[in-house]
């Protein structure tokens, strides 16, 4: 079945008198936002009549079956939640539908999405896949432990910096580490931080060749950079945690900083949650003047994959579920403070979202700052920040992933990790044909 516009007149009400024997399903990612729209997701199938099946797995699973499915073209799902990195890249394969049916619809007002979300969720000028939220990263900090450290966060701080604060802030008696980083491993969850990190070092992934650098002076750096970090400042069983477990010990008092998504920004003020809700400052992600930052750029999105059987019904629920209406209902529910944010310019512009959130223009400055067509201080042959936007980079980011998450662990050396990134890396990548 291929899309046809929705939402107008008569069409839209043969929908909701005709939805009522549907059933939707929708893979989504364990992360607060989703389970939140989960909860608040009756109020579409009263409006519509249209079911809803939910599939709510973490974050590493939730990419694996996904892949599998829309690339056997499975049809188990009427509704992906994926990724910047993954929208345009089945886009081209053909294996998402279009969502010319939110383009058409005034009332969706698709242009105040902000442009660097929607760009990488486009294909050709064409939309194929609305966000759900968008995101950058930056550090979230205790300002009583920095206060205590006696010390005071820049707006924008060098690594230098955090170093220095990490060691000063950790209390191992008390349970309190100075910084907690993702460990564990996966191309989205340590590579997504470590990658990031490693641009503003003056890493690449490739150079302009698509040969690997890990064999480069600045990987190192980064990698024992972050490692000693770790040790020092980490908490223990740090490569078994991801973005999900250092909120969790961030919202139990036992970071003093940690550097990750925007859009965990709400989660760590909310005092129903969080017990330092009102002791938490944002700083823009470190740098080494090297004219990077390690911040990234990303949206959790949904799209229909060309499987589904039932596409004008899951157009229907992107529709609902990242509109304008949604974030009004959020705020009605839950607080402003509280809506999915990094996705439209007008959320931005609301006094009423302005004087709830403090972290909006730190969130909005950090979207705007990451480049993913310049990622890099020297010349790269891809896009992304996080990440490199070819096929072949989900199973090649896992595996230097779990490289450096076993020398987290401690075993294997950094140097060892980084050499058997370079030989995987170079192998796979001949392999693949970007190596002549």
């Amino acid at each position: 079945m291929k899309l046809t516009p929705l939402f107008v007149g008569a069409l839209t009400l043969a929908l909701v008198g005709t939805a009522s024997a549907q059933t939707l399903t929708i893979a989504t990612v364990n992360n607060g936002d989703m389970i939140r729209m989960q909860g608040l997701s009756s109020a579409f199938t009263q409006q519509t009549g249209i079911a809803l099946n939910w599939v709510v797995l973490e974050e590493n699973t939730l990419r694996q079956n996904v892949t599998t499915d829309i690339a056997t073209n499975g049809g188990q799902y009427d509704v992906m939640t994926i990724g910047t990195y993954e929208a345009p890249i089945w886009a081209r394969q053909g294996w998402l539908a279009p969502l010319t049916a939110l383009e058409n619809d005034s009332a969706y007002d698709v242009a105040d999405l902000l442009p660097a979300i929607r760009g990488g969720l486009s294909y050709e000028g064409t939309l194929y896949a609305a966000p759900f939220y968008g995101e950058s990263s930056f550090i979230m900090y205790r300002t009583d432990l920095m206060e205590k450290a006696g010390l005071t966060m820049p707006e924008a701080p060098t690594w230098e910096f955090i170093g220095q604060a990490a060691r000063a802030m950790t209390d191992r008696a008390a349970d309190i580490n100075g910084i907690c980083l993702r460990g564990k491993a996966g191309w989205g969850e340590n590579m997504a931080f470590l990658t990031a990190m490693s641009n503003s070092f003056g890493a690449r992934w490739f150079d302009e060749n698509w040969v690997p650098q890990f064999d480069s002076e600045a990987w190192k750096n980064t990698l024992d950079t972050y490692l000693s970090l770790m040790a020092d400042a980490g908490p223990s069983g740090a490569s078994s945690n991801g973005f999900n477990e250092n909120l969790t010990l961030f919202q139990q008092g036992k970071c003093g900083m940690w550097i990750d998504a925007t859009v965990a920004a709400s989660f760590v003020t909310n005092p129903n949650d969080s017990t330092v809700a009102d002791k938490v400052g944002f700083a823009l992600a470190p740098d080494n003047g090297l004219g990077k930052r390690g911040n990234w750029l990303w949206a959790w999105s949904l799209a229909i994959p060309n499987s589904s059987q039932q596409q004008d019904a899951a157009a229907q629920f992107i529709n609902w579920a990242t509109s304008k209406d949604y974030l009004a209902l959020v705020a009605e529910k839950e607080g402003w403070a509280n809506v999915p944010p990094g996705t439209r310019t007008s959320l931005y512009e609301n006094p009423d979202y302005q004087a709830a959130a403090p972290f909006a223009k730190m969130t909005l400055d950090s979207i705007n700052a990451a480049d993913p067509t310049h990622p890099t201080v020297d010349p790269v042959p891809y896009v992304g920040v996080q990440f490199v936007a070819i096929p072949e980079f989900a199973g090649i980011g896992t595996n230097v992933g779990q490289l450096f998450s076993a020398a987290l662990a401690g075993q294997m050396s950094a140097a060892d990790a980084l050499a058997q990134a370079q030989e995987a890396t170079t192998r796979d990548m001949t392999r693949a044909g970007y190596i002549k």
